[in-house]
């Protein structure tokens, strides 16, 4: 009882925080709404800096979250790309800030339009546990380089990540520029309650309905970058090891804890054993073995993992095989298994998996794999596996979804110079690079007319000549 007094009266004292750093930074906004692009690069690099330089806490930070998470993957998948966007985003943010010079129709003249790129205001970004850091500071590097204020809502189940990065982003920005929140559940839906001027939210289609229903109270748009189930499809001409090598790249990577991760695999009915094979071959190339090795990583944590087993348990009992490419568990490194024989009543095929479980769905024609996926809800990826440029463009035309690979899995994510995000129940909006900065920006119309006015042919009384000419050469 005392314990919950104290949980509770913690947690109220985080959400008055909250409501606190959002009113300084507001004000800090409004005193400094316009901020130079040589501010805002300073910003940037100041960021870049201390991520080169903290790396090594990080990655330890990660993984003692993780229980392991392996370097090369925080690496890979956290530093390099956040380094990438702060790089990207510096060397093009003046351009980007350029007004756009826009064309005024011969029936306005003389007169000159623009758009200006002006700051929202104060951003809230909501990040996820499955990559906290790279998930945090790709939405702060749109947001500053739009000339931002960022409140940041760190994940309760990455503790040392989100505590480790509270105090290094504290030691280069003010908390009236950017400032990370902490806590649980409760703290997380008020920082959603918040009056953001756009709020970014990364993580589950379920809470992203609470977020998107908390935002709507103030009218807050908003940006969600959800999952789903993204499809891998296999063609009948590409080589199974291609498609298998790359997919299990895809599927390995953070033990398969990736939003655009390969969710199943559609694979020609006479080619299932083969791919089967074929994955499995690779993954023991990629981890031999399990047991105290660094490069795989590990769930989350124990509701993860009882989450997933769950899975297993519930698609088992309804006839699916399992194939484990293990013999055990070690710990909370949950061993990559294939599930065949599965159907739409089991729970993997139903929920995004969220982990190192591949579902492997059959198909007889291409036409069939597409109406398979375009029955279900659209999805964050699709991976299409096949050098037929034709089966190509079908696939990019025949179907939807937030962001394609062909021949590849995850890397159209790490490319500064696309847009990501999803559709429908896999998010809404855009950020990285250029779209990022757009998403962070009010691009705000202006119309320019001096002193001569030629508008003032048109003015009232109505009925005169020129009014008549105006209309028989405008109005057609």
């Amino acid at each position: 009882m005392v314990a919950d007094i104290a949980y509770l009266q913690h947690s109220q004292q985080q959400i008055s925080q909250l409501d606190q750093l959002f009113q300084r930074q507001r004000e800090a906004f409004t005193a400094h709404p316009m901020p130079a692009a040589e501010q805002r690069i300073q910003w940037l690099k100041a960021l870049g800096t201390v991520l080169r330089n903290e790396q090594k806490a990080l990655i330890e930070a990660i993984s003692r979250d993780f229980s392991n998470r392996s370097a090369d993957e925080t690496l890979l998948a956290e530093l390099m790309p956040s380094l990438q966007g702060i790089h990207y985003a510096c060397k093009r943010l003046k351009g980007w800030m350029k007004p756009s010079r826009r064309a005024v129709g011969l029936a306005f003249q003389p007169a000159s339009a623009k758009v200006v790129y002006q700051p929202l205001g104060v951003v809230g970004v909501i990040v996820p546990w499955n990559y906290p850091l790279f998930l945090a500071i790709g939405p702060l590097v749109g947001a500053l380089a739009a000339g931002n204020r960022v409140m940041i809502k760190m994940s309760e189940s990455t503790p040392a990540t989100s505590q480790l990065l509270k105090t290094l982003l504290a030691k280069v920005f003010p908390e009236d520029l950017v400032a990370v929140a902490l806590g649980e559940a409760e703290v997380g839906m008020a920082f959603s309650r918040l009056p953001f001027d756009h709020l970014l939210f990364t993580g589950a289609t379920s809470i992203g309905k609470h977020v998107m229903r908390a935002a709507a109270e103030n009218l807050t748009p908003v940006t969600l970058e959800l999952g789903g189930k993204s499809p891998a499809i296999v063609s009948h001409e590409v080589p199974l090891q291609d498609a298998a090598e790359r997919i299990a790249f895809g599927k390995t990577m953070n033990a398969g804890q990736t939003c655009v991760a390969p969710d199943y695999v559609l694979v020609p009915r006479d080619r299932v054993q083969g791919f089967v094979e074929a994955y499995r071959n690779v993954v023991l190339g990629f981890y031999p073995t399990l047991e105290d090795n660094p490069d795989y990583t590990a769930i989350v944590n124990d509701r993860q993992l009882q989450r997933l087993n769950g899975y297993l348990q519930d698609a088992e009992s309804k006839g699916a095989t399992i194939v484990p490419l293990y013999p055990a568990a070690q710990g909370r490194r949950m061993p990559q298994a294939v599930l065949l024989n599965v159907t739409d009543d089991m729970k993997v095929m139903q929920d995004e998996i969220f982990g190192p479980l591949l579902p492997i769905v059959p198909y007889d024609s291409l036409d069939q794999a597409f109406a398979y996926i375009n029955q279900r809800p659209r999805p964050l990826a699709l991976y299409f596996f096949g050098y037929d440029k034709r089966e190509q463009q079908r696939v990019l035309h025949e179907t939807h979804s937030g962001g394609v690979c062909l021949n590849d899995t995850l890397l159209h994510v790490a490319q500064d110079d696309m847009p990501f995000g999803g559709i429908g129940p896999s998010g809404m909006g855009h950020y990285h690079g250029h779209e990022g900065f757009l998403t962070f920006s009010k691009a705000k119309g202006v119309f320019i007319k001096q002193r001569f006015n030629a508008a003032r042919l048109i003015y009232p009384p109505y009925g005169r000549a020129l009014q008549r000419l105006v209309y028989k050469l405008f109005v057609r």
